[in-house]
C-alpha cells in the first residue's frame, strides 16, 4: 500500500498570477493561473493519481471504484477539495449555497462551505469576510444602491491566519494574497459584485443576485477561529477547525515524528519545506507544492525533515 500522490488541475482565472509558479513551482498553462486544484475529485478537474497500481486514474474513478482506499465510505462523491488560490486581483464578492439549497437549485450538487489558510498575502493586506445588514430588506436595498463600502466588512490578514467561512457568508480575498482552501466538492458560486470589470472579449460577468440574496445568511454571523496547538517533539499540530464538512490542521515538522492512521483517509499538503514520509521501509519524498492522501488501512507512518503540511479529514 502507497500514498496516492496527486497532479494537480490548474484553472486560468480575470484575478489569477504566476505565484502558483513562482512559489510552488507548478508548470502553470497561463500567466493568469488563479487556482490550483490540488486534491479533486469534482467533474470539473478532477486530479490524476501519479505513482503506484492506480497511476493514470482520476480520483473520482478512484473513489468509485476502489472505496475500499477511503474506508468504504456512504456518499456517492469525493467530499472534499484541496486549492491553492493566487489572488493576483480583487476577486469578486460572493456567497455559496448550503447542501439543501444547492440539491434543489444546482443539479445535486454539494453545498460550499470553505476555509482559508493565508500562506502569504503583501503587507496591510485585508479581505470582504460578511456584510452589516440587518436585514433581507437592507441588503436588498444596499446592493440595489451600490453601497458596497458601506455594506460590505473587510477584515485586515496576514500570513499564517486562519478563516472558518461557511456557506452563506459573503466573502472575497482581496488583490495579493496566495491562501489553501479546504472546502466542500463544489464549483457552484453566486457572485454579488465584481467591480465592474470586463473580460478579455469586454463583457461584464454575469451576477447572480436572486440566488445570493436568497442564501446569504442575515445578519451576518462571525465565526471566530480558535487554533488548539499541541507541541510535540519534533512536531506542533495545530488544529484550525473540526466541523461537520472537515477538519483542518497545520503540522510544522521539525524532525522525525509518527503519525496513527486515526482517520479512514487523510488529504495532505505540504506549503512550505521538504522532507519524506516513511512506511514499512519504503521512503516517499516530499517537496513544497506536492499533494498526496493516505489511503484507508494504511497504519502508522513517519514524517522527516523540515516542512509545513495542510491535513484534513471529513
Amino acid at each position: 500500500m502507497q500514498p496516492l500522490f496527486l497532479q494537480p488541475v490548474f484553472k486560468e482565472r480575470i484575478w489569477g498570477g504566476t505565484a502558483l509558479k513562482e512559489e510552488f513551482g507548478y508548470a502553470i498553462p497561463t500567466e493568469h493561473t488563479g487556482e490550483c486544484w490540488a486534491i479533486s475529485a469534482h467533474p470539473n478537474g478532477p486530479s490524476v493519481i501519479e505513482n503506484g497500481p492506480f497511476a493514470g486514474m482520476t480520483l473520482d474513478n478512484l473513489w468509485k471504484e476502489h472505496p475500499e482506499l477511503f474506508g468504504n465510505p456512504s456518499g456517492e462523491v469525493f467530499p472534499l477539495l484541496t486549492k491553492i488560490l493566487d489572488a493576483n486581483m480583487d476577486l469578486s464578492v460572493q456567497v455559496h449555497p448550503d447542501d439543501a439549497y444547492a440539491k434543489v437549485h444546482e443539479n445535486g450538487e454539494l453545498g460550499k462551505t470553505e476555509c482559508w489558510y493565508i500562506i502569504d498575502c503583501k503587507e496591510d493586506a485585508d479581505m470582504i469576510f460578511g456584510h452589516n445588514a440587518l436585514s433581507k430588506e437592507e441588503l436588498v436595498a444596499q446592493m440595489n444602491d451600490g453601497k458596497w463600502n458601506q455594506l460590505l466588512r473587510r477584515v485586515k490578514i496576514k500570513p499564517g491566519d486562519f478563516f472558518y467561512v461557511p456557506s452563506g457568508t459573503i466573502h472575497a480575498l482581496c488583490e495579493g494574497t496566495l491562501v489553501l482552501e479546504t472546502q466542500q466538492s463544489s464549483d457552484t458560486t453566486y457572485r454579488v459584485y465584481d467591480y465592474d470589470r470586463k473580460d478579455a472579449e469586454g463583457n461584464l460577468r454575469d451576477l447572480h443576485l436572486e440566488k445570493a440574496i436568497e442564501v446569504t445568511t442575515v445578519p451576518h454571523k462571525d465565526t471566530v477561529s480558535s487554533p488548539r496547538v499541541d507541541e510535540r517533539a519534533d512536531v506542533t499540530i495545530t488544529t484550525f477547525v473540526e466541523s461537520d464538512f472537515f477538519s483542518v490542521y497545520k503540522w510544522d515538522l521539525h524532525g522525525k515524528a509518527s503519525f496513527p492512521a486515526h482517520e479512514p483517509y487523510l488529504l495532505l499538503s505540504v506549503i512550505k519545506g521538504d522532507g519524506a514520509l516513511l512506511h514499512e521501509g519504503e521512503r516517499f519524498g516530499l517537496k513544497k507544492g506536492t499533494h498526496l492522501i493516505i489511503p484507508a488501512g494504511f497504519g502508522e507512518f513517519e514524517l522527516d525533515g523540515n516542512c509545513e503540511l495542510i491535513v484534513s479529514h471529513t
